[in-house]
């Protein structure tokens, strides 16, 4: 791993656009197509980059193998129970709350952490962040522009959604030595698989009759939200590692509210600005003990 240079740091803002830009986007795919069959076509248009970097890195696709039991598992906590929540969420409230709830996912990855992990445990230090970075969700819900009866139960799954990450994360742990393109491709394709047949049963996909945005909206988020996104991600684990990756938590709600604000035209309240500032202090609190804490082993 090196130092970050002017390039690692472009790359990482570059990963906080896209990712901060696919709440909007999820938005807008959701006036056409329905949560479950919006995932499907999502991860469809995400496959396809990752099976292409395997086949030109020669990277074996482990997804069928003997231990297909853990990629499906995560393929189904880490991706498709998140996207399905996440796009019924998102399509009641405004894109940029939906960025800063899901901020809110070190957070919660922190808490699971210290009871399903040998390393991570939590201490006082951390135990502040998490109340710090909490409190500024919670006060998010006293904004009544924002949130109130009509869509309350929606921004709930949408955090629901955001702990559905934690717990990929710390499943896939268990598997960390097996190379993030395989994994990453490996649960992608398990997402696949069960998204197909909930689409089918549960929605009616043929039925829907897409508007040209949703759908441009729908494949922006397959292949460059999340295929391109992952393989800008994995350039940055292996050169950079985690802590500098995870730097990017920080930054993806702030373009998530300038996307939502220009784009969209929503609201934005002091409050809103106030929780995000109270969020990313709880987030930086957790990261930067997490730091001293390696740096003194």
């Amino acid at each position: 791993m090196r130092e970050a240079n002017t390039k690692d740091i472009f790359l990482l803002i570059l990963l906080a656009i896209i990712w901060g830009s696919s709440f909007f986007n999820i938005k807008i795919a959701s006036y056409s197509y329905e949560p479950i069959t919006l995932a499907l076509v999502r991860v469809f248009f995400a496959i396809i980059p990752l099976l292409i970097l395997c086949n030109l890195k020669k990277i074996k696709i482990e997804a069928f193998t003997k231990e297909w039991k853990i990629y499906a598992l995560i393929g189904f906590c880490n991706i498709t129970v998140p996207f399905i929540l996440i796009a019924i969420g998102t399509s009641q409230i405004n894109s940029y709350l939906a960025a800063i709830l899901m901020s809110s996912t070190p957070l919660s990855g922190t808490v699971l952490a210290h009871f399903f992990t040998k390393d991570e445990k939590i201490n006082l230090f951390k135990i502040i962040g998490v109340l710090v970075g909490f409190s500024g969700v919670v006060f998010l819900f006293f904004d009544k522009m924002i949130i109130n009866e009509s869509n309350f139960i929606f921004a709930i799954i949408t955090v629901i959604g955001s702990t559905f990450y934690s717990i990929g994360g710390i499943l896939t742990l268990k598997i960390k030595n097996k190379g993030n393109e395989n994994v990453t491709t490996s649960t992608t394709a398990w997402s696949l698989i069960f998204l197909i047949p909930l689409s089918l049963l549960l929605e009616d996909p043929f039925l829907i009759k897409p508007t040209p945005s949703s759908t441009i909206s729908l494949i922006y988020l397959g292949v460059v939200a999340t295929g391109f996104a992952w393989l800008i991600r994995f350039k940055i684990l292996t050169t950079n590692g985690l802590v500098f990756q995870t730097q990017v938590a920080y930054l993806i709600p702030i373009f998530g509210i300038l996307f939502g604000f220009f784009v969209m035209d929503e609201t934005i309240t002091w409050r809103v600005l106030a929780s995000l500032l109270i969020i990313i202090t709880g987030i930086y609190l957790v990261k930067k003990n997490s730091k001293i804490k390696k740096n003194a082993r």
